[in-house]
């Protein structure tokens, strides 16, 4: 066995994978000719590792230098890459880069020359604009989600980065959707195209349907719909802010635990919804299609298009959001009256008739916040002693833990955590007081 092979077994082990799909075993292969990769595969299919595997086994060790750069749309999915990356634990040096972070905590970073670079092209373009950053030795430039970076109008700060790296030798661009033409800037040298149909990857899996509304406004059908989920888990898509917020109001008013996220949002706020979805202390998010893509959240059981996508390429990515790989899942259209199928729905759904049924139950789990993480030198087992001996719980009571720079999420069984709150009101972590309440 070589020594990538090795390396390659040791990258699996840590992930927790045993093998590879399709994907990433022709993105490997592909790598290994000097060319450009152009990757189309809907989301979820496992696009991060099939480009993460080729760059860190490429690498050398005999310079110490930014090697590859990542650019990506939004600062969700730079910190889920990120996550990819840490969890391979291959020896190289990792740095995120987005707006919201500290410009200051970046700058000591990026003087420190990592290997790996992941980052939002705003603040990629302000860091090499302002000398943060050597370029000189970048070799490899991955454009994730392209066609959203596009979307999302980062396409000048894209040009100005690609025209600063010099001595690029191989790009990656990927995308869920073909986009037919591409910017000058991104300088494809003959690619090889790799491209996956939703249909070969899972999408076979998704059934749709539709619930029709007496209700214009819909909502009290929307209630009705969620009690006959068997509180499994479920996103329900608007196309504005102000809708989302006006569904979470309602919601709340009929005590059904919720969360929502769109794009006015804080960066702490988004990463507590988050965190609160990926460790079941809400089953139910209401979104814009800000949280179609490129966040790192669990496969989702039902996608609610409360209001219809408005192009098939959003509605696309919203379903890949369920239905992922080898999972089956559910996209249903809630409809009025005054409301008929888009153009790109081209089959009629199967109609799905709702019964009168209590509601959600409460998710098992609640999140508590706990203001301490990685910088004042806490880690999971820290937290696990101090919540075992300090607040008397077992290890059944305590869930998915999630340590920050400054800050730690711990699912804790809801039937525990105000008697906990109290118990550890006074206590120290590591000799130090810490705020600890419900993420509310």
């Amino acid at each position: 066995m070589s020594a990538s092979q090795t390396n390659l077994q040791s990258i699996l082990k840590n992930l927790q994978i045993d093998k590879l799909n399709e994907i990433q075993l022709a993105t490997i292969e592909a790598a290994k000719i000097n060319k450009d990769i152009l990757l189309i595969s809907p989301t979820g299919t496992g696009k991060t590792l099939a480009y993460l595997l080729p760059i860190v086994l490429g690498f050398s060790k005999d310079v110490k230098s930014v090697k590859a750069i990542i650019l990506v749309p939004t600062r969700e999915l730079a910190l889920q890459i990120e996550s990819v990356a840490r969890k391979m634990k291959s020896n190289y040096n990792i740095c995120c880069c987005y707006g919201g972070h500290s410009v200051r905590i970046e700058k000591n970073s990026l003087s420190q020359s990592p290997d790996l670079i992941v980052a939002t092209p705003g603040r990629m373009a302000d860091h090499i604009s302002r000398g943060n950053i050597n370029i000189n030795f970048v070799e490899t430039v991955v454009l994730d989600e392209f066609d959203k970076s596009l979307e999302m109008g980062f396409d000048e700060e894209m040009e100005y980065i690609m025209g600063q790296l010099k001595n690029v030798r191989k790009k990656y661009l990927t995308s869920a959707t073909e986009t037919e033409t591409l910017p000058a800037f991104v300088n494809l040298k003959s690619p090889i195209k790799l491209k996956y149909q939703a249909e070969s990857i899972g999408e076979k899996l998704l059934s749709l349907r539709q619930v029709k509304s007496e209700d214009k406004d819909k909502l009290n059908t929307l209630y009705d719909l969620l009690c006959n989920l068997n509180n499994d888990t479920c996103l329900v898509f608007c196309n504005h802010r102000d809708a989302v917020e006006r569904l979470s109001e309602f919601l709340k008013s009929k005590k059904i635990i919720h969360d929502y996220f769109h794009g006015g949002l804080e960066q702490p706020d988004r990463e507590k919804t988050l965190a609160k979805l990926r460790n079941g202390s809400i089953q139910i998010l209401i979104a814009t299609d800000l949280a179609a893509r490129g966040l790192d959240i669990p496969e989702i059981k039902y996608i609610i298009h409360f209001q219809f996508a408005l192009t098939e390429e959003a509605f696309i990515h919203r379903n890949g959001r369920t239905a992922r790989m080898k999972s089956a899942g559910t996209a249903i259209l809630l409809m009025n009256n005054f409301e008929t199928l888009p153009v790109y729905i081209r089959e009629n759904p199967e109609l799905m008739e709702l019964s009168k049924l209590p509601p959600p139950e409460e998710p098992e789990w609640e999140t508590l916040f706990v203001g301490k993480g990685k910088k004042d030198k806490v880690n999971k087992i820290d937290l696990v002693g101090f919540l075992s001996k300090k607040g008397e719980l077992g290890k059944d009571d305590i869930g998915l833990i999630e340590v920050k720079d400054r800050f730690s999420y711990v699912a804790i069984k809801r039937s525990k955590i105000k008697g906990l709150i109290k118990s550890v009101a006074t206590e120290k972590i590591k000799g130090n007081k810490a705020k600890i309440e419900i993420a509310s």
